[in-house]
C-alpha cells in the first residue's frame, strides 16, 4: 500500500470536519467554528431569509414553535418519570404517591409532563386553526396540512395512552369509556378494543400496552412525523401576511424585505421559548396534576367521564346513536378537513386573516349561531324531542341516527346557502362560515359535557356538578 492512502492526521482532521460541514472550512478559533456549526443547524430548519413580515408575532402567534417546545418538555420531564415508574397496576399508583413524597422535585416534574401534554393538544389543535384561517393550507402545502391532522390525532393517542399509567380512579374509567368508543366501530370495533386493552376490560395488559405506545411507539412516530412537517414546511416556503386590501402587512415598499434567520427571527423564537417555560413552571408549582384514589374496578364513579378532549364525542353519544356519535359523524368532520385544501378557491386570500372583511364578518355570525343554536338543540333533545319514542316502529340506528344526521346536514346546507344569498360571498368565505360554525358547535359540546354534565350525566348547573 502506498503512502497516499494514508492521509495525515491534519488532513485527516480536514476531512472530518468536511464530511460534517460542506459550505465552508472552519474558523480558526472554537467561538467561530462553534458559530458555523449552529448557523447550519438553525438553518437546517430555517431559510436563510426571512421576509420581514412573517416575523410579526400576530400573524403566527408562535404556535409552531410552542408546540415544539412542549414536544421537547414533555421527552425531557417523560424520561425523568420513567426511571420512577414502574407500568404495573401493583404499584403504579405507589409510584405516583412516592413522587409526591419522596422523589427530590417528583412532583413538579410529574405537573410539568401533565399539564405539557394537556396544553399541547390546546395548541396543536389552535395551530391547525391559525393556518386554516390565513390560508396555509392552499397549494403547495396541502400534504403538510394532512400531515398536520395526523400529528393532531397523534398527539390526543400519546395523551389518552399517558392518562391512564397514574391507575387512580380518574384514569381508570377515563380510559374505561375513552376506549369503548371503539367497539361502535362496525365488524372489527370489539376486536380492535380487545387488542388495545389486552382483553375485554381494563387491566393489567392494558397498562403495559398503553406504556408501550405511550413512551416507545407514539413518541418515535410523533418524531418522524413532526420532522417532515417542518422539512415541508422549509421546502414549500412559508405564508406572507397580508392585509384585506391584498398589501402584504407590516412591508411599506414594493419589495418584501428580507431578513436574515440569525439573529431576527431566532432571537424572537428564543426569548418567546424562555417566556412560555417560564409560565408553564409557574403553573406547574401552583398547581398539581390530578391524582384520585386508586382504580377500583368494582366502583364506579357517578358519572364516569372520558378525557376532556373526547368530552365533546361523549356528549354526542348522548344525543345520536352510538355509530353516528362515536364514529360516522367524527369520520365525515376528518375527512372533510382532509378533503379541504384540495377544493377549488374562488378567493385569493393566502396571508390573510379570515379571507376578507367579509369573511370576517361571516366568521362572527357563524361563532353567535353556533353558541346560541347547539346550547338550545341540547335542550331540546334533552327534555322535548324523543325521536326512537315517536317511532318505535323504526331501529333506532334510523331514528336516533340516519334521520337526525340528515336534518342536520340539510341545515349546514342551507345555512352555507344562507350565508351565500345574505352575504353575497364567495365560496371560500361560506366554506370558512361553515368550519367556524362546526368548530363552535365541538367547542360548546366539550364544554357542555365538562361542566354542565353531572350525576347520571344529567344537565346541571356548574357548581351543582362539583
Amino acid at each position: 500500500m502506498t503512502d497516499e492512502f494514508d492521509p495525515r492526521p491534519e488532513d485527516l482532521k480536514q476531512r472530518v470536519w468536511e464530511s460534517i460541514q460542506r459550505d465552508e472550512l472552519p474558523p480558526s478559533d472554537d467561538r467561530g467554528r462553534m458559530r458555523v456549526v449552529m448557523n447550519n443547524l438553525v438553518l437546517h430548519l430555517h431559510p436563510s431569509k426571512v421576509a420581514k413580515p412573517t416575523l410579526k408575532f400576530t400573524y403566527t402567534w408562535g404556535l409552531g414553535g410552542l408546540a415544539l417546545l412542549l414536544i421537547v418538555l414533555l421527552s425531557v420531564t417523560g424520561v425523568m418519570l420513567m426511571f420512577v415508574y414502574t407500568p404495573s397496576p401493583e404499584t403504579a399508583y405507589q409510584d405516583m404517591l412516592n413522587l409526591q413524597t419522596s422523589v427530590w422535585f417528583g412532583q413538579l416534574i410529574r405537573n410539568l409532563h401533565h399539564w405539557s401534554g394537556n396544553l399541547l393538544v390546546i395548541v396543536a389543535f389552535l395551530h391547525l386553526l391559525r393556518v386554516f384561517f390565513t390560508g396555509g393550507f392552499r397549494t403547495p402545502r396541502e400534504f403538510n396540512w394532512i400531515l398536520g391532522l395526523a400529528l393532531l390525532l397523534l398527539v390526543v393517542a400519546a395523551n389518552f395512552t399517558g392518562y391512564l399509567l397514574p391507575w387512580d380512579q380518574l384514569a381508570y374509567w377515563a380510559v374505561t369509556v375513552g376506549s369503548s368508543l371503539l367497539s361502535y366501530i362496525p365488524l372489527i370495533g370489539e376486536g380492535l378494543r380487545n387488542f388495545l386493552l389486552g382483553g375485554p376490560e381494563v387491566g393489567a395488559a392494558t397498562l403495559t400496552n398503553f406504556y408501550g405506545l405511550h413512551v416507545a411507539i407514539i413518541p418515535l412516530t410523533l418524531m418522524g412525523i413532526v420532522s417532515f412537517h417542518i422539512w415541508r414546511v422549509r421546502k414549500d416556503t412559508l405564508t406572507i401576511p397580508h392585509t384585506v386590501d391584498g398589501k402584504v402587512d407590516g412591508d411599506d415598499g414594493d419589495r418584501i424585505e428580507k431578513v436574515t434567520t440569525l439573529p431576527h427571527l431566532v432571537s424572537r423564537e428564543l426569548v418567546f421559548a424562555l417566556v412560555m417555560t417560564g409560565a408553564i413552571l409557574l403553573w406547574s408549582v401552583w398547581v398539581n396534576a390530578p391524582l384520585e384514589a386508586a382504580a377500583n374496578p368494582d366502583h364506579s364513579p357517578n358519572p364516569a367521564k372520558a378525557a376532556w378532549y373526547f368530552m365533546g364525542l361523549q356528549e354526542l353519544l348522548l344525543h345520536f346513536h352510538p355509530v353516528f356519535g362515536a364514529i360516522i359523524i367524527p369520520a365525515l368532520g376528518l375527512g372533510a378537513l382532509a378533503f379541504l385544501p384540495y377544493q377549488r378557491f374562488d378567493l385569493s386570500a393566502e396571508g390573510v386573516w379570515f379571507r376578507s372583511r367579509k369573511g370576517r364578518l361571516i366568521a362572527l355570525v357563524s361563532t353567535l349561531t353556533a353558541l346560541i343554536a347547539v346550547p338550545l338543540l341540547v335542550l331540546l333533545d334533552e327534555y322535548v324531542l324523543d325521536l326512537p319514542g315517536m317511532m318505535p316502529n323504526l331501529p333506532t340506528i334510523i331514528s336516533n341516527g340516519w334521520i337526525p344526521l340528515a336534518v342536520l346536514l340539510l341545515l349546514l346546507i342551507g345555512y352555507y346557502d344562507m350565508i351565500k344569498r345574505l352575504f353575497r360571498s364567495t365560496a371560500c368565505e361560506a366554506r370558512q362560515g361553515i368550519f367556524v360554525l362546526l368548530v363552535t358547535a365541538f367547542i360548546v359540546l366539550t364544554v357542555i359535557g365538562v361542566a354542565f354534565r353531572g350525576e347520571g350525566m344529567a344537565l346541571m348547573l356548574p357548581w351543582e356538578v362539583l
